[in-house]
């Protein structure tokens, strides 16, 4: 991530009794991240999930770009809830390929990033229906988030990130753990979907099913997320070598997959692609 890690700023968050506390410091560079955010910019900030939410959530995070620009967002295989503009609550579902964002100067964004495979529970309806799509919070969840939303509206910056921690903590959310287990084996370069779910002692249909419903989209295309992650994460200089090591069958496989997921070409695209929590 670009710029320095901000120092620490400790505040409780509560569902009942206190769950633990939200550590609001920065993701530096030397931190492991998964997901991808087209031309990243300074404005946009990453800060550790609250103790006791790192199993379903990967990160905090806040936007306020200085002018107005559309922001590419390519896909990372989670689902996000958003007040989105300092103006309404969103939900950003898991994304098959590129997507535009407006983001007008000077309004700030803050959003709660979901792991994959936790999305589905948290809902409380397949993913793979929110897949492609960015929708008010309000579709999906109806009057429930009536009040969250008014907060959101009437509370400080530094607060709204609270609220949206302490909306997923209530939810008391348990990932899938089938889709966790099958997520973590797709990162692999080598790893192949038949042998995946073997592996898992499920038959495909079933992997197929079961990561629909918790992700937004199946087995196959969290591989390909996934090889796009690795493909921007290496740092070879020669494209061909770099899509071999990232697990493409080709340059040219690799440069038409970059294409589709992320609506540019491989050196245009890696220009500035940076690495996002996931």
């Amino acid at each position: 991530m670009t710029g320095a890690a901000r120092s620490s700023d400790p505040r409780s968050i509560r569902s009942g009794a206190a769950i633990g506390v939200l550590r609001r410091q920065a993701r530096g560079p030397d931190v492991p991240l998964t997901g991808t955010l087209a031309e990243m910019l300074p404005s946009y900030r990453e800060y550790r999930p609250p103790v006791g939410l790192e199993p379903v959530v990967s990160c905090l995070w806040e936007n306020e770009p200085g002018e107005d620009r559309a922001q590419r967002v390519v896909p990372d295989a989670c689902v996000d809830l958003i007040w989105l503009g300092g103006r309404e609550l969103v939900i950003a579902g898991a994304d098959t390929g590129p997507r535009s964002v407006d983001l007008p100067a000077g309004t700030r964004s803050s959003g709660i990033r979901l792991r994959p495979g936790a999305a589905g529970p948290l809902l409380g309806l397949p993913a793979s229906e929110l897949r492609d799509r960015q929708v008010a919070a309000s579709l999906v969840w109806g009057d429930r988030v009536a009040t969250l939303a008014e907060a959101l509206a009437s509370a400080d910056p530094a607060r709204r990130l609270e609220l949206l921690a302490e909306h997923v903590a209530r939810a008391d959310v348990a990932t899938d753990p089938l889709v966790v287990a099958a997520a973590r084996r797709l990162a692999v370069h080598t790893a192949r979907v038949a042998a995946v779910a073997a592996d898992l002692g499920v038959s495909e249909r079933q992997l197929h099913r079961r990561t629909l419903a918790a992700v937004g989209y199946g087995p196959k295309m969290l591989a390909r997320v996934a090889r796009l992650r690795r493909l921007i994460a290496l740092a070879d200089p020669s494209l061909a070598s770099r899509a071999f090591e990232a697990g493409y069958a080709s340059q040219a496989h690799m440069s038409d997959e970059v294409r589709r997921l992320t609506g540019t070409t491989p050196v245009r695209f890696l220009q500035d692609a940076r690495l996002t929590a996931a």
